[in-house]
């Protein structure tokens, strides 16, 4: 029987299942839109077009399936470090039934062109509106945990989770103040530059607290679980915090540079990245430094490896960001295929690897089993999702600097060299070979959810007892 002396696993479960569901939802759009790019026939009708379903997909991607592992492994995590059950069970409940209501307000609303034109923020005001009351009420959840805990000490992955939850708050409000004109349709309260630049603190932002600083709370707490070692070090992990989250702050008008906005932004904005590798190396380095006196379980253990790796992707990610946001290397890179590349580095192999990692150390626990149904599946998973995002990343890395390279060729009179046509001629195999990673990827997220549905099948759901005393978890 659940009472208070037992964990809240039930809310964890059922984000945890709704992960990989919305996962195998999202990617599957993702090679949709891939084939329409390699295929233009694929693009159909008014709705199902590459312009409806890419806002479809980067939100089902980043707030479907991102957004259900934060909230499972949040949960989860805030529970156990803090030795309490989750304050204001109601409300978690909410949480998750609310959060199903806007992915499917999503999947509806953005086939039919509603949206506010906003990366990332496309969603109109009504749901903007509903997110901002789960949004409350989860910080409810969260922060009412910490305050009832029973260890004195706050572990570093809930100072990542509450930075994530109260961060995604502020953008999402200010970024979101539109005024309506009916149901369907709002404008921004904002015009022109400052548009773009308050869009831009969001969508970094975004990127820098939704699908970062969020997952490195997942990071500190599962790494050091699977790898059965503690923290490399607890003082850097400290510093990583603060570092990180003051930094990131100020990144966003790297997305903006050779625009409107006045130069003096674009450059603080390259500053603020350049200094970002400091303190994002310096979290990879921790994670996978946790790995000392355990290196040996990579060999046996394939949810070890998805950790891991994740943290590689990290690194390589957070390093390509701040070099992409140097002027000189950003007239390059913009506007190509190289941008789109980098973001799956990190959206593919950081924050993808992480969630699969993760949720694959929570199935068995919430479902009384040992491990997976099929750690051989499991194993397969990771070589066919390693094999996908290589294969992605580095078919637009190629395709992007060639982009970039043949749109700035001039002849020795002046005029450009390659017509657009020509360019577009030449990223078409490296787009068949994109849509070819995401098949990979996504075949890996299908095998996931059979194994998941198995071990489910043979399992039971756990009902965890609390310690009576409390210490240092």
């Amino acid at each position: 029987m659940e009472t208070q002396s037992t964990y809240n696993y039930k809310v964890v479960r059922q984000f945890a299942v709704m992960t990989v569901i919305w996962g195998i939802v999202g990617m599957l759009v993702g090679v949709i839109i891939a084939a329409q790019l390699v295929w233009p026939d694929l693009n159909f009708g008014p709705w199902l077009h590459f312009g409806r379903l890419r806002p479809l997909h980067t939100n089902a991607v980043i707030f479907a399936f991102g957004g259900c592992a934060l909230f499972a492994t949040s949960y989860y995590v805030v529970q156990r470090t803090c030795q309490v059950r989750l304050f204001a069970e109601k409300l978690a409940a909410f949480t998750f039934w609310g959060w199903q209501l806007v992915i499917v307000l999503a999947a509806v609303t953005l086939p039919l062109g509603f949206t506010s034109g906003k990366e990332y923020a496309e969603l109109e005001w009504p749901i903007d509106l509903l997110i901002t009351v789960i949004w409350v009420a989860y910080a409810i959840v969260f922060f009412g945990t910490i305050a009832v805990r029973k260890v004195k000490h706050i572990y570093v992955a809930n100072w990542f989770y509450g930075a994530f939850i109260l961060t995604v708050a502020l953008l999402h409000i200010v970024n979101s103040l539109e005024i309506p004109v009916s149901l369907t349709k709002s404008y921004s309260v904002y015009a022109g530059a400052v548009d773009a630049m308050v869009q831009w603190w969001y969508g970094h932002n975004a990127v820098g607290f939704f699908l970062t600083a969020a997952f490195l709370g997942m990071m500190y707490y599962f790494v050091p679980k699977q790898a059965g070692r503690p923290v490399f070090s607890y003082r850097l992990s400290v510093v990583h915090f603060w570092a990180l989250i003051f930094t990131y702050m100020w990144a966003g008008p790297h997305h903006l540079h050779y625009t409107a906005l006045p130069d003096w932004t674009q450059s603080l904005g390259m500053v603020f990245s350049l200094i970002l590798l400091a303190p994002s190396w310096g979290g990879m380095i921790n994670g996978i430094m946790t790995l000392s006196g355990a290196w040996h379980k990579l060999r046996t253990d394939p949810v070890l490896k998805f950790l891991v790796v994740s943290l590689s992707f990290y690194g390589m990610s957070t390093f390509e960001g701040p070099m992409m946001s140097i002027k000189t290397v950003n007239a390059l890179s913009h506007f190509t295929d190289w941008t789109v590349g980098h973001v799956h580095s990190g959206a593919l192999g950081w924050v993808g690897f992480i969630s699969i990692g993760s949720i694959y150390y929570l199935l068995p626990r919430l479902f009384g089993r040992e491990q997976m149904h099929s750690m051989k599946l499991v194993e397969a998973h990771f070589w066919l999702a390693t094999v996908g995002v290589v294969l992605y990343i580095a078919a637009l890395w190629i395709s992007g600097v060639m982009q970039g390279l043949m749109w700035r060729a001039l002849n020795p009179d002046g005029t450009l060299t390659y017509s657009f046509a020509e360019v577009v001629k030449a990223t078409y195999p490296y787009h068949f070979v994109r849509l070819l990673g995401g098949v990979f990827y996504l075949t890996g997220m299908l095998l996931m959810a059979y194994n998941m549905f198995r071990t489910i099948a043979i399992g039971r759901p756990v009902v965890a007892e609390i310690p009576a005393v409390a210490h240092a978890h």
